[in-house]
């Protein structure tokens, strides 16, 4: 079969032969239709993320979606080594696999996968969003924001606020359900007054992408802002603006604001995938929309190159 195989570490996946998966006790077959690059990924295929195994050659890619043996069409996650998403077939464990609706489009699924799921588990897992509560969502003209946004209304949000730094992206929000948008190109004392009156006026949910400057002022913000014991969630996801800040202790002393993360470990993998399962059963009914460049797996080399695009590219077996 064909697949993006790894062969050494630092070295970007070629597109090459590889041996076919044999059936397994407890593992599902799968042909593979689309699988997303992600940041895991490309960390992964890498060697940088703590999951890599260090053993070569091996199959790119975490996720992905495709049909089992029966014609069903199913998500997956985490391949049995060396067999992974990037591939015409795979070997995945059979709790790994979660049933996908008929009519979801397999590009649309496989981009809307881990995006969706970061943000509808961080709010019905960690935030425990009650309906009608208002959600900020801290980095919301990423690949993961923007859906963000979709989900906090879907999930009961009664109000929304986004911020971000590629403007037509941040203008573009509205349409998707943010009430209020604010850009994140702005010192960052003067991005906490912007964001003041919001936590003023009462946030409850914060979900943070980015961390860095802007959440250090979002939290400096949140503390001023808040009313006295207002108890404000903050939900940690990503670190694309850096992975630490300093934080006056005080922030914390004067406010009622919890920080807690969520990804692999802090929420159970099974917890994960059943958010992976809402997600992509809302798609279709929520109209969940995100932006994607498909592409033929046979092009991973002129794809892998472009980590930075906006869009989250998928590539199509």
């Amino acid at each position: 079969m064909k697949a993006a195989v790894v062969t050494h570490k630092g070295v970007a996946p070629v597109y090459a032969s590889f041996d076919e998966p044999a059936p397994v006790a407890g593992h599902t077959l799968v042909n593979v239709s689309a699988s997303a690059l992600s940041h895991v990924t490309r960390s992964r295929a890498s060697g940088t993320h703590y999951s890599s195994t260090g053993e070569f050659p091996f199959v790119a890619g975490v996720d992905g979606v495709g049909r089992r043996a029966d014609g069903s069409p199913v998500y997956f996650f985490a391949p049995a080594a060396p067999f992974g998403g990037l591939a015409e077939r795979t070997l995945v464990p059979d709790s790994h696999c979660v049933t996908l609706p008929d009519a979801l489009a397999p590009h649309l699924a496989a981009a809307l996968a881990i995006p969706g799921m970061s943000s509808w588990a961080a709010l019905t897992e960690r935030a425990r969003l009650v309906r009608g509560e208002t959600v900020l969502i801290n980095g919301a003209t990423g690949a993961s924001g923007s859906p963000a946004v979709q989900i906090a209304k879907h999930l009961g949000a009664s109000k929304v606020i986004a911020t971000g730094r590629h403007q037509p992206t941040l203008d573009a929000l509205h349409a998707l359900g943010a009430d209020n948008v604010i850009s994140l190109e702005q010192e960052e004392r003067a991005l906490s007054d912007a964001l003041e009156p919001h936590f003023r006026a009462g946030v409850d949910v914060v979900l943070d992408y980015l961390w860095g400057e802007s959440a250090r002022a979002l939290l400096i913000g949140a503390a001023k802002g808040l009313p006295d014991a207002y108890p404000l969630r903050v939900v940690q996801i990503g670190s694309i603006a850096g992975s630490a800040l300093e934080l006056p202790s005080a922030a914390l002393r004067a406010s009622a604001i919890t920080l807690m993360g969520s990804g692999i470990g802090s929420v159970p993998l099974t917890r994960l995938l059943y958010s992976v399962e809402q997600v992509l059963h809302a798609a279709i009914p929520a109209r969940l929309e995100i932006a994607t460049h498909s592409a033929p797996l046979a092009d991973i080399a002129s794809q892998w190159g472009q980590a930075e695009r906006r869009e989250r590219v998928v590539m199509t077996m």
